[in-house]
């Protein structure tokens, strides 16, 4: 039997974006600060939903030592790590239910949806009068946390490529905040406080969200909706050569969306393309990559570890310091990364970022080892190697891979698929986070810094051979890529 003949419309769509991409790249149009201004408004308020999502990662260190202080809901330690790990458990769930509402709502829409729950979750957690109140608010609160993911989709299909590596980078920034104000406000509020000083955050959030345009991206692909996808586009640049440019790029990702068959996840047709295998394969191992590389189980375990390795910090006070030490350390070097990314591509970062984890977690392990017991023994050399590794980790391997999820991704297979990334993701950081104190009773913590240090190198070697460099690309150039 013959095959069916190709329709004349798809051929000549297929030729018609072809010819856009070509004018596109001969007549490149060049994208000034003060041009970029309104991007960088609308991801900064975007990016604000994950500041609760960086709280939620430190409020456990606040809450567990207050509740046991105070005796006003008795907990043990059991129960104490429930209250840790909660959040991390129900993360998955709202990161794949983020799939279907970007995808349903739009982008912008999601957005506003995830500062609902959060707002629940502070207000539940600070009436709380018993533990099962507080496992139910940090559950959602985990919930909430995955839902944030959509901030990265949403900001990556609002940008120039020009200022997206550096606007991307900016959720680091956020998390580290959300991180950094939590522990600062440790040191002078009672935990229930806290709670209503997050929840009033939310709300302003919410508002300030209805500032920001849909994305233009999602109304093409999603709702055929031209104009107002032209609409959005008009709001992010009001250069009108910069917005003819962008809106031909634009009505070439209709063609293109026309032409390609509806977007089906556990459809094994929809995992031939090697535009859509092909970065999900490099993805997962860098997700797996980025966890065993101890990233997240530094900060996590942060006040256990220095004890560790820092003998002299003895204290409440002290702990507390430290965690806010830590805190300014990621920040500072987030906000460093963000600027940075503009200039450096993503594969030097990572170099760069991999490297300095090796050194500084084999620098540790060994020192501990060859001091084991002497009377000499300066933990100083400890605090700056576990300080290094903050600073290094921020750089690269804590925060590229979310950001690669809403580049290498297809737009149509971003939404659902990178959201399943993302759960799988936490998965992992579940599972590490959870045997780090067992792994920790069998072998001792120099040789995990040293196993740190072996995964930081094949990190590095895996960047090298499978990575692509995305600065400065179109979504559709890093499609191409994969071609």
């Amino acid at each position: 039997m013959s095959a069916a003949p190709e329709s004349p419309f798809k051929t000549e769509s297929i030729s018609l974006i072809q010819h856009l991409y070509a004018t596109a790249s001969v007549t490149k149009v060049t994208v000034r600060w003060r041009d970029s201004l309104r991007q960088i408004m609308a991801s900064c308020i975007a990016h604000c939903i994950v500041i609760a999502a960086g709280a939620n990662m430190a409020f456990s260190a606040i809450l567990i030592p207050q509740l046991r202080a105070s005796k006003d809901i008795p907990i043990t330690d059991s129960e104490a790590s429930w209250i840790a790990s909660l959040v991390t458990i129900a993360l998955p769930f709202g990161s794949l239910l983020t799939g279907v509402l970007m995808d349903r709502f739009g982008r912008k829409a999601t957005c506003m949806i995830s500062t609902v729950p959060f707002a629940i979750a502070w207000m539940v957690m600070a009436v709380a009068s018993n533990l099962t109140v507080i496992y139910v608010a940090r559950t959602i609160a985990g919930m909430s946390s995955g839902l944030t993911s959509v901030s990265l989709v949403y900001i990556s299909e609002i940008t120039h490529p020009d200022y997206r590596p550096m606007l991307l980078g900016l959720n680091s920034v956020y998390v580290s905040l959300g991180i950094l104000l939590t522990c600062l406000l440790g040191y002078w509020l009672q935990w229930r406080m806290i709670c209503y000083v997050f929840f009033s955050i939310e709300v302003v959030v919410f508002l300030c969200l209805f500032a920001v345009p849909e994305s233009p991206h999602w109304l093409i692909s999603f709702r055929r909706n031209r104009e107002g996808a032209a609409r959005s586009l008009r709001w992010l640049y009001r250069d009108a050569k910069i917005f003819d440019d962008e809106h031909r790029r634009l009505s070439s990702t209709l063609l293109k969306s026309e032409s390609e068959d509806h977007f089906k996840l556990f459809h094994i047709n929809t995992y031939k393309s090697p535009i859509v295998y092909k970065p999900l394969i490099i993805l997962s191992v860098l997700f797996v990559i980025q966890q065993l590389t101890g990233a997240y189980v530094i900060i996590f375990y942060a006040i256990d570890i220095f004890r560790k390795v820092y003998r002299n910090i003895e204290g409440d006070h002290e702990e507390y310091l430290a965690l806010v030490l830590l805190g300014v350390v990621r920040f500072v070097t987030a906000i460093v990364a963000s600027i940075v990314a503009k200039r450096v591509g993503r594969r030097s970062l990572l170099f760069v970022s991999g490297a300095g984890m090796c050194v500084t977690m084999f620098v540790a392990g060994i020192y501990m080892h060859a001091n084991t017991g002497q009377d000499d023994y300066n933990g100083n050399i400890g605090l700056v190697c576990i300080l290094g590794y903050v600073f290094f980790g921020t750089v690269g391997f804590l925060v590229i891979p979310w950001t690669l999820i809403s580049e290498l991704l297809p737009v149509k297979v971003r939404g659902k698929l990178g959201s399943l990334l993302i759960g799988l993701a936490y998965v992992y950081m579940f599972g590490v986070v959870k045997l780090f104190p067992g792994l920790l009773g069998v072998v001792d913590l120099k040789w995990v810094f040293c196993g740190f240090s072996a995964v930081n190198l094949i990190g590095v070697g895996f960047t090298y051979w499978c990575l692509p460099e995305t600065l400065g690309k179109r979504l559709s150039e890093i499609e191409s890529y994969f071609l």
